[in-house]
């Protein structure tokens, strides 16, 4: 089974996260920068964990709004979801990036895991990453809890290890 954490960084944050989890994850991962990446890359592996940061008014980062998602080929693969956002400065579209990932995600036939987390200690108004008053996956905020990161990401990857 192949593994790619697949991941957007304007600032280098969301890279960042990205190789604690595959440090954390402990089994070979990729690490695939979207911006320099194409669908039949990322279609080539059974299990993707893909994250993105949130810019604007809620939208996704640059070069995955630039990406042709179309033609990811999702169904039956197993898909994890994470992303960073800053929930003092844009709390009423707190992580919406990875709630669009998760549409996609669902849209296109992945078996979605490490989409159940809790929403306690974080303080937003509106989230597109929020589903039944639960996080669809793993949530960072480095701009104001990033005292929190490696214990959120430590957590987080131990609910999905058994899947990857």
């Amino acid at each position: 089974m192949s593994i790619a954490i697949v991941y957007g960084s304007s600032g280098g944050n969301t890279e960042g996260v990205a190789k604690l989890i595959q440090k954390k994850l402990g089994v070979e991962a990729d690490l695939i920068d979207i911006g320099k990446a194409d669908a039949g890359k990322i279609n080539s592996y059974d299990k993707l964990i893909l994250g993105t940061s949130t810019w604007y008014e809620g939208e996704l980062q640059d070069d995955w709004a630039e990406f042709n998602k179309d033609a990811l080929e999702l169904e039956g693969k197993t898909v994890a979801l994470f992303g960073l956002g800053d929930q003092e400065g844009y709390g009423g579209e707190f992580c919406n990036g990875v709630g669009t990932l998760y549409e996609l995600s669902l849209k296109k036939g992945a078996k979605i895991v490490g989409d159940k987390n809790s929403t306690e200690g974080y303080s937003f108004e509106e989230s597109k990453a929020v589903v039944d008053g639960k996080f669809v996956g793993l949530i960072i905020d480095e701009d104001n809890q990033s005292d929190l990161t490696s214990s959120r990401v430590e957590q987080w990857v131990k609910s999905i290890k058994s899947a990857f």
